[in-house]
């Protein structure tokens, strides 16, 4: 995830230097390997995110018996699996 982030770093600011160069940022999230190694990023940034909603709510004191953290897992794990569904619908 954190390799990612100079790239997408370096295509915004070439993206914002010229038209030239929103044009060859287009040119290079149209290719499929970065689609796909974008899709995986915000694969990664959006479990990432559920799982620290899950872990600031344990926090305060919920979700801390195993049945209940058992459970909280897999509403974690679900939830992941579509919005890494519904980012690669957005993506292509």
């Amino acid at each position: 995830m954190l390799v990612l982030v100079g790239l997408l770093v370096w295509l915004l600011a070439n993206s914002l230097q010229s038209p030239e160069g929103f044009a060859q940022a287009q040119s290079v999230f149209a290719h499929p390997v970065v689609k796909f190694l974008v899709w995986g990023f915000l694969t990664a940034l959006g479990y990432h995110l559920l799982a620290g909603i899950r872990h600031m709510v344990m926090d305060l004191g919920i979700w801390e018996e195993r049945e209940s953290g058992n459970a909280s897992a897999v509403v974690t794990i679900v939830l992941a699996v579509i919005l890494a569904v519904l980012a690669g619908v957005w993506l292509w």
